[in-house]
């Protein structure tokens, strides 16, 4: 005979089991059965979008039994103001209630900085409620810099919040976002440890451009098809049906006919808070192997960083997402001061003398007294600035989203010269020698202007058509008489510095973005995609390579650039580790992963130390070695 305690255990047991497997709704009085177009994937600006998103807009507009529309990401295919504004006047047309969220289409190819899609949508988060469920959507990034996405830090903050909020009714609740709450994800596994608070039901995503049966570690998941047609005479979208106990995933082929169900799963109270599965998370185990690297002190800010970090004079400078240009103490990372600008900051700050300068989203290029923070000058250009500065002299050169580079006066701000004919918007950082001034744009176009007067000297294309492919995020350098790029073609392209003439041109080493020049000029360094960096030389008239170093750092795409110093090359991925590589001997000296999102830069000091900067808002001093 079992006990009186053994037998109250099993009642309990039997009581949890019930409630964790029972129907979350319990009467037609809490949740009513409905539908919902589920759309992603739209890409604005490509070939057939536009005429694909108006067919589904039509037939949606027929179908009377659908309540609301949610889309998931990329609306646009480049984040143009222009794509943008296209899409919000289609969408426009829907007789019914419809919500979007941005996808990496919007935001890394972003001219203004990722702002407009929020001016012209009137928000980038979205919450609310229908038939006793409560749906909420946020951003996934990445934010301008090509990586893994990665939900920005105020999301995430903002994301936790609503559950909070829900947390204590238990209203059953579904999430959405543009990226599958995976590896693909930078912190996936911080967005489903929020979520699994919550009386979560199922996560919607787009980003694969097809129908796909996910499970998110308990949560079940659901990727829509892309609204375009693709190899096939017209597009597509999904119909969402929610009943008392279930949710049906269909594909609706546009005027035509609804498919049959391809996705089903249950809408009861899962047992998240009791599950002890061993589920993937990012591993710090190479902190292990390198256990001599110490850190002198981390700092946690409250928001992304998307621009470099950069140091003079016992002082840090960083510019972060909320818009603040911040200053910390070298010693110890505590902030001296701030300045509060109008936009977010992805705009490298740079020093002369005793002056900061860097720009804004806000559309103003800023000059701040280095010590205390205070406004020298402003300048304000008719649109947002993600492009960096660079200073010769008393000299700023800095490009901009308004087809325009100037050249303006460290003294004041005022313009010394102004080129009007960039084709698109400017993200990189400019070099230049003695008579010219270098950089591309994300219009295809790589420019040599004249120092002096801002004539164009040449400006060169690699031949593609499509604006992703532009010599535009790598940050240019130059040596013996070349300008060396690396594009997302995966070339490495060597210019003549007076002509823009081709001297050479190879795809062997499989770049992206990320290029860097040694100190002697003798070498230009090539994050490869895949494990490798490769110290090319820059005397050859061919290409040539010196020597290359296995980081098995696995598939890499950040832009960030390699740094060399005192004989040593840095190496940042957009998984958040930092490689340290004896350019001597060839071999990896240590290595340190920080994060599991994008080192955005890396700042040698001079007595051996590190500073570095993640795009979810951590900056370390390293100790060197």
């Amino acid at each position: 005979m079992k006990s009186k305690l053994n037998c109250n255990r099993d009642l309990r047991f039997l009581i949890c089991m019930l409630f964790f497997n029972a129907p979350i709704f319990s009467s037609p009085s809490i949740a009513q059965n409905f539908k919902f177009a589920f759309l992603s994937d739209t890409h604005i600006g490509a070939s057939t979008a536009k005429e694909d998103l108006e067919r589904s807009i039509s037939d949606i507009n027929k179908l009377e039994e659908l309540a609301f529309v949610i889309v998931t990401g990329d609306i646009t295919e480049f984040g143009s103001d222009k794509e943008l504004k296209e899409a919000k006047n289609l969408f426009d047309k829907l007789d019914k209630p419809w919500y979007v969220v941005p996808g990496n289409h919007d935001t890394k190819w972003s001219e203004s900085g990722c702002n407009s899609f929020r001016q012209i949508f009137g928000y980038e988060r979205v919450n609310f409620n229908y038939g006793g469920i409560k749906f909420i959507g946020c951003s996934s990034g990445p934010n301008m810099r090509m990586a893994p996405g990665l939900v920005p830090r105020e999301d995430l903050v903002w994301l936790d919040s609503i559950v909070q909020a829900v947390k204590i009714t238990q209203q059953p609740l579904i999430f959405f976002n543009h990226y599958p709450l995976d590896e693909g994800l930078a912190n996936w596994y911080e967005v489903v440890q929020i979520l699994k608070k919550a009386n979560t039901q199922a996560m919607l995503c787009g980003h694969g451009h097809r129908n796909k049966t996910y499970d998110f570690e308990g949560i079940p998941g659901a990727m829509g098809r892309s609204n375009l047609r693709a190899k096939y005479r017209i597009g597509g979208y999904n119909i969402v049906s929610v009943t008392q106990d279930s949710i049906f995933f269909s594909e609706r082929t546009p005027g035509y006919q609804t498919k049959k169900t391809w996705r089903k799963f249950a809408l009861q109270k899962h047992p998240y808070q009791a599950d002890r599965s061993p589920y993937p998370r990012p591993s710090y185990l190479i902190n292990q192997k390198f256990s001599e690297v110490d850190k002198i002190w981390e700092k946690k800010d409250d928001s992304d960083i998307g621009a470099a970090i950069t140091s003079s004079d016992g002082m840090v400078f960083y510019g972060n997402a909320n818009g603040y240009l911040r200053a910390l103490d070298l010693e110890n990372g505590k902030e001296l001061w701030s300045f509060k600008t109008r936009g977010r900051i992805f705009s490298n700050p740079v020093l002369k003398d005793n002056k900061v300068v860097f720009a804004s989203t806000d559309s103003t290029i800023y000059c701040l007294d280095k010590k205390n923070g205070q406004l020298l000058w402003q300048k304000k250009t008719a649109k947002a600035i993600v492009a960096h500065p660079i200073i010769d002299d008393e000299v700023v050169y800095i490009g901009s989203s308004e087809g325009k580079f100037r050249a303006l006066s460290l003294i004041d701000g005022k313009n010394i010269w102004v080129f009007n004919g960039v084709q698109n918007f400017i993200e990189t950082q400019p070099v230049f020698d003695d008579e010219r001034v270098y950089f591309g744009s994300w219009g295809t176009y790589f420019y040599c202007l004249n120092k002096k007067t801002g004539a164009l000297i040449w400006k060169w294309n690699n031949g593609h058509r499509s604006r992703l492919y532009s010599p535009a995020a790598c940050y240019p350098v130059i040596a013996d008489g070349k300008v060396f790029i690396v594009a997302p073609d995966r070339y490495v392209t060597a210019l003549d510095a007076k002509s823009g003439k081709e001297i050479w041109r190879s795809n062997k080493h499989k770049g992206r973005e990320s290029i860097c020049i040694s100190e002697d000029g003798k070498r230009i360094y090539i994050k490869s995609m895949n494990d490798k960096v490769f110290a090319l030389s820059t005397k050859s008239s061919e290409m040539r390579e010196i020597w290359s170093v296995d980081c098995q750092f696995g598939y890499e795409i950040s832009p960030s650039p390699c740094i060399e110093k005192n004989a040593k090359l840095y190496v940042p991925t957009d998984d958040g580790v930092v490689y340290c590589i004896d350019i001597r001997t060839q071999k990896i000296i240590w290595a340190q992963k920080l994060s599991n999102a994008i080192i955005t830069n890396i700042y040698p000091l001079e007595n051996g130390d590190v500073l570095t900067a993640t795009m979810d808002g951590k900056i370390v001093r390293l100790k060197g070695s």
